[in-house]
């Protein structure tokens, strides 16, 4: 058999392998289908209108809040969400510390479906999707625009992170030779996505430099990037230790019973550095908030909901990360992430869509439909990661990935 027949021998099995793969597994009753499966189609009524009829049928955006909901829930807080994809790695493969090696593969794959489907909303929300070429090739913003930078660094972190999680796939559909060559990349990738990881989670800070007069003084300032960055270290930890422990539940049969002891420890190691990391992003926010001299904005509504934010959502769950981790205290980890995911989404809607054009009489308030489309794309999102986590060796430990 000579090269050309084995490739498409190679093709054949594969195509009969993965078709095989499509078809479901398990219970179709569950409380997750049942849950899903309305909203899912409920949203793709909605976007039926919306790509027919135009946004105006379907969101509350206008020339005032040309960026709404979709873009500061799913793209602006969604990316920080995936930051533990490119933290992790720098852990594992840079600084060499095992101990992290076993949620390297699942982290990887939620950074890389975040991308995917919170980016990829962003074709939902241009009123002409077929111009999202146009920041990637500079056209109408030019080559020096931070759009044009950010866009390159979606696009490129993507195409990194699915390098990084292809092994898993070559593992799973058995191209050997291919595993090993895609393995001998890994290095390489993680370095080139970790670059492009603290250019776009800065980046993204950096695309409201240009609205000063819009923000509210409180939220506005001039190091915007650095706080997107530091955020997107516990945002990511945190979204690790929530997503890890719903996954160590509800895919117990997939995970080696040893693996289960050692998500503690790593848990608390997680807890450690979101500790660490919301510190210095408390200090920095404390020593804003002194230089700019903004006592006196803490006087009306808008200063308590900054308190909130700042003390309740930032200042209490890293102090409770850091008890916990002293005390051996799984439960309060748990409930310092929830507050500290809970502290970064209302702090990005903050910037973007509450303290946004603050001081306009006529506030813009997502539709209902805006919010059953984000829901949406959730619930796909979480469709594609079971049908992954099932199928593919994303759980099983010291694959050489």
């Amino acid at each position: 058999m000579n090269n050309s027949q084995s490739i498409q021998s190679e093709i054949k099995r594969f195509l009969k392998f993965f078709f095989q793969e499509l078809k479901p597994q398990g219970k179709w009753l569950t409380p997750f289908n049942i849950i899903t499966i309305p909203i899912i189609i409920v949203g793709l009524i909605i976007l039926y209108f919306r790509f027919t009829e135009g946004l105006g049928s379907v969101t509350n955006l206008s020339q005032k809040y040309p960026w709404g909901f979709w873009i500061g829930f799913d793209v602006v807080t969604g990316v920080a969400f995936a930051g533990g994809a490119y933290i992790i790695t720098f852990v594992v493969y840079v600084m060499r510390v095992e101990k992290y090696h076993s949620i390297v593969r699942v982290t990887v794959l939620n950074g890389l479906l975040a991308y995917i489907f919170y980016a990829g909303a962003l074709v939902l929300d241009l009123g002409k999707p077929w111009n999202i070429i146009n920041p990637i090739i500079g056209n109408s913003f030019g080559y020096n625009s931070v759009l044009f930078l950010v866009s390159w660094h979606f696009l490129l972190y993507m195409i990194a992170e699915f390098i990084e999680f292809s092994p898993v796939i070559a593992e799973w559909a058995k191209f050997e030779k291919l595993r090993k060559i895609l393995n001998s990349l890994t290095l390489a990738t993680v370095i080139f996505g970790i670059t492009l990881s603290t250019l776009h989670q800065s980046g993204l800070g950096a695309l409201f430099l240009m609205a000063k007069p819009k923000i509210h003084p409180l939220w506005y300032t001039e190091f915007i990037p650095i706080l997107f960055l530091v955020s997107s270290i516990f945002a990511g930890l945190s979204m690790i230790i929530f997503e890890g422990t719903i996954s160590h539940k509800v895919f117990k049969k997939l995970i080696d019973p040893k693996h289960h002891h050692s998500f503690n420890e790593i848990i608390f190691g997680l807890a450690k550095g979101a500790a660490i990391s919301m510190f210095v992003y408390y200090f920095f926010k404390a020593l804003i908030f002194v230089h700019g001299k903004h006592w006196d904005l803490l006087n009306d509504f808008w200063g308590g909901w900054f308190l909130l934010e700042v003390i309740g959502l930032v200042l209490i769950p890293c102090f409770m990360f850091a008890y916990s981790v002293r005390n051996k205290s799984l439960g309060i980890i748990r409930v310092a992430s929830i507050l500290s995911l809970i502290g970064i989404i209302l702090n990005r809607l903050n910037i973007s869509v509450i303290t946004f054009n603050w001081n306009v009489v006529d506030k813009y308030i997502p539709s209902w439909q805006e919010i059953v489309v984000t829901l949406m794309v959730i619930s796909c999102e979480l469709w594609v990661f079971r049908w992954i986590v099932t199928r593919m060796p994303v759980f099983e430990k010291n694959k050489n990935y």
